[in-house]
């Protein structure tokens, strides 16, 4: 049996690796359009390579998985975080658990999980083709490239990812496609004194008003605007609704997103009363920056702070109102929301229901996630579920 892998991504190159450990008799064939296999893979979690997450703290898998949850369940429980560690391990990669629920190789390095994949591809035998763009791709399962180059498969597994440019192969089936958007990506927010804050990090929680679309964690102001974990999360809940908005919408902070903050101000006002209002209760540029927002001056004392001057500061700290206008540039470590449609595959093989022969998995599928850790499980998960069902249509 020949089988012929569209992509050697994280997705791709493990489901490789699998299938040969399934099946060692099984001839199989990588064909990558860069240069060199697991570029992507080797810029995650800012090069150290976020492998995946322990899950914990999440009330369902739709917060870690905007798109795919359901498909994300049987894939999680056919292969999970826990085997993917064990899979690693076994060939020597050592990972710690950070307090953030990511898990990381203990190296920090995201080359060791690129070199372990490119050893276990090379000792198994698997033959990887860079520079090799698929052109068409037909029913019979021959592939046309670029080059002029023909190949003729019994089995073909896309794992192209989530560019559209790297799909238009599948323009010539009868496969519904979900149009793919950016989704990860920062916050730009043309508002001065929000600009000069630059580099300060703190809790909040970010929503667009009108919509049920929020979220929590970390966030890093910027010179651009806002990012850290916050706002890459809202991106990716947000991914669709801002690509129809041409990335325009409405943005509220909430600063202090775990106070009941009129009670907390009030308690403080009389704790404080003789104090400038500078004696605040966040960091002290962001602090005087809030209060020129809600109209206080600066050499005010929290005794002269009536009650619409609380007000107008409570109403500050937890709707604190900008517009998005744009984000930043796309990057190659990060993720697109979109792609086939999940009603095309059988959920237990990733096989296309219309065309026996052909599966798919990673980010090819409509299939994303708020962080990388859990972008890359469903990569591992996918691929090995992808080689499961090859191994057995081959049988």
């Amino acid at each position: 049996m020949k089988v012929a892998i569209i992509g050697a991504g994280a997705a791709g190159s493990f489901a490789a690796v699998q299938l040969k450990r399934m099946a060692p008799e099984t001839e199989v064939h990588i064909y990558e359009a860069a240069s060199r296999p697991m570029k992507k893979l080797a810029l995650t979690g800012g090069g150290r390579c976020n492998i995946s997450n322990s899950f914990e703290g999440l009330r369902s898998l739709s917060e870690a998985y905007p798109r795919g949850e359901r498909l994300m369940k049987r894939a999680l429980k056919a292969f999970s975080v826990q085997d993917t560690l064990s899979c690693f391990e076994g060939e020597g990669v050592k990972f710690v658990l950070q307090d953030d629920h990511c898990y990381f190789p203990a190296s920090q390095d995201a080359m060791e999980i690129v070199g372990t994949l490119e050893r276990a591809l090379s000792s198994s035998g698997v033959h990887i083709h860079c520079g090799q763009r698929l052109k068409s791709l037909r029913p019979s399962w021959e592939l046309l490239f670029d080059n002029g180059i023909k190949e003729k498969a019994d089995a073909v597994l896309v794992t192209t990812g989530g560019a559209p440019k790297g799909i238009g192969f599948l323009d010539g089936l009868d496969i519904e496609m979900v149009p793919p958007v950016p989704s990860l990506f920062t916050f730009r927010i043309k508002e001065r004194g929000l600009n000069e804050l630059m580099g300060l990090v703190l809790n909040a929680e970010l929503s667009i008003p009108g919509t049920k679309l929020r979220s929590g964690g970390p966030l890093l102001i910027t010179d651009w605007g806002l990012s850290g974990p916050a706002a890459l999360k809202l991106s990716s809940y947000a991914a669709r609704y801002l690509a129809e908005n041409d990335y325009r919408a409405a943005l509220s902070i909430n600063w202090l997103p775990e106070e009941d903050v009129p009670a907390l101000l009030a308690k403080h006002q009389e704790a404080n009363s003789k104090k400038l209002i500078s004696t605040g209760l966040l960091p002290r540029r962001l602090w005087d920056y809030l209060c020129r927002r809600a109209g206080l001056r600066e050499d005010m004392r929290w005794a002269e702070c009536g009650r619409k001057g609380l007000n107008r500061l409570s109403a500050v700290l937890t709707q604190d109102s900008y517009q998005i206008e744009g984000r930043a540039e796309f990057r190659e470590e990060f993720v697109t929301c979109g792609g086939v449609a999940l009603e095309e595959v059988d959920f237990s093989t990733l096989e296309c229901k219309k065309y026996p022969g052909l599966f798919f998995a990673g980010e090819v599928l409509d299939i994303d996630a708020i962080t990388g850790g859990f972008n890359l499980q469903a990569a591992w998960s996918t691929g090995w579920m992808a080689a499961k069902g090859i191994f057995l249509s081959g049988k």
